[in-house]
This record gives C-alpha cells, sequence and structure tokens, in this order.
C-alpha cells in the first residue's frame, strides 16, 4: 500500500534532503511542528520505504576521483540471460553510481566516476570482458553545472 504523503510530510522531507544531520528540533522548528509529531512521521515514512538510508555526499575530486564519464551502451542482445548478467556485472561495478534503462536507440546509461581516462579505460576492459556489448560511447563531463538528490516537493 502507497503511503499518502501530506503537506508536513512534503516539509519534513525537504529538511532531510537539505540535511539529514540536522536534529530533530531544527526539523519540527522549520516545518512548524513539535518533535514527537516530526519523528513518527519519519518513522512511518522509513517503514513505508518513502525515506531510504542516510547517506554522506563527499565531493568525488576531493578524494581523486576527477573524471565523470556518462556511457551509452547498446546491445544487440535482448535475452533475458544477457539483461542479467549484463546488469549484474554494472551492478557489481563500484563505478557506475547510476544505470538507467532507456527507451530509443540507446539501451543503457551509466554514470561512471573514476579517477582519469585510463581508470576508465579499465572500467571498460573489464566491463566488456564480463558481457558482450554491441557500441559503447562514452562522454566525458567536462564541467558539472548542476548536482542534487533533493527531488522537487
Amino acid at each position: 500500500m502507497k503511503q499518502e504523503i501530506d503537506s508536513l510530510d512534503r516539509r519534513i522531507l525537504a529538511e532531510l534532503q537539505r540535511d539529514a544531520g540536522q536534529s530533530l528540533d531544527a526539523i519540527a522548528r522549520a516545518v512548524g511542528s513539535s518533535k514527537t509529531p516530526v519523528w513518527n512521521r519519519i518513522r512511518k515514512m522509513r517503514e513505508a520505504g518513502v525515506i531510504g538510508p542516510a547517506t554522506v555526499h563527499v565531493d568525488a575530486e576531493s578524494v581523486g576521483l576527477e573524471a565523470c564519464f556518462f556511457v551509452l551502451v547498446r546491445t544487440s542482445e535482448h535475452e533475458a540471460g544477457w539483461q542479467e548478467r549484463f546488469l549484474a556485472a554494472v551492478r557489481a561495478r563500484p563505478e557506475v553510481l547510476e544505470a538507467h534503462r532507456l527507451a530509443g536507440e540507446i539501451d543503457y546509461l551509466l554514470k561512471v566516476r573514476v579517477a582519469n581516462a585510463r581508470a576508465y579505460d579499465d572500467f571498460y576492459q573489464a566491463l566488456i570482458g564480463e558481457v558482450r556489448i554491441f557500441d559503447v560511447t562514452a562522454l566525458l563531463s567536462m564541467e558539472e553545472i548542476k548536482f542534487t538528490t533533493e527531488l522537487p516537493l
């Protein structure tokens, strides 16, 4: 059953997206409520799967992952076995931050974060060693203009 999200829930979610590490008191003040109802709503949204695990955003360049590639994958294989192998390979690679199956000429889009072009080639060689791919195009991001995980609530 899908949980109903009201305006107070949305304000709580917006605060948590902005800074999940802030105190319950700060969230309650920001949304115009008291601590206990806010805590109960957060608990219910966690239980319903609306809120996932709290994480920390790490600046990729600060830890030496300076290159971001968007990888366009086309396949000539559409059997379930191929897809299972491909998805397992993609999910197992820590360099892959996002993976999307697309409609249109491109089958999959991967967002890959690595140290440099040589590290990308290592990733690429490992991936094609695990699963046959018809065509791969890698696009190097020259500049990240906007990054957010905050949904527009």
